[in-house]
């Protein structure tokens, strides 16, 4: 994807100016394009796990061998603001560390993360919009 279509597509998951985003996950083989354009969507750097406060919106990098997916989900709903969201990134059908479907939709329901919606974040990803829910007051 050339950098306005990664713009694009980063316009398209929701993010604003402004906004403080978490990643969890980063890894070498994470999309650099989307998270550069992330970043100048939101006129902000991302921030790593060790963050300590709330963000925004969560992205959570994640692969087949990366361990528990519902408890790195789990991990991410603690870290996020009420109303934001969380986009989980897989790798695309065919690329190493491919997740089947119905692995993320067990770990989703686990998680208590109904999924939204799915699109094409980058040539080797897809990127799913998870709905967080309120936290109690």
């Amino acid at each position: 994807m050339t950098t306005e279509e990664q713009t694009s597509v980063a316009g398209r998951l929701g993010f604003q100016p402004g906004q403080i985003v978490q990643e969890i996950g980063y890894d070498d083989d994470t999309d650099q394009e989307l998270r550069e354009a992330v970043e100048e969507i939101t006129g902000q750097d991302l921030v790593d796990e060790t963050y300590d406060d709330v963000a925004g919106a969560v992205l959570v990098w994640f692969r087949d061998n990366d361990g528990d997916l519902a408890d790195a989900l789990v991990d991410a709903i603690g870290m996020l603001e009420d109303g934001g969201d969380i986009w989980l990134l897989t790798q695309k059908t065919g690329r190493d560390g491919y997740i089947e479907p119905r692995t993320i939709n067990e770990a989703t329901r686990a998680a208590g993360l109904p999924q939204a919606e799915s699109i094409s974040v980058a040539k080797d990803w897809i990127g799913t919009r998870l709905i967080a829910p309120q936290k109690p007051r």
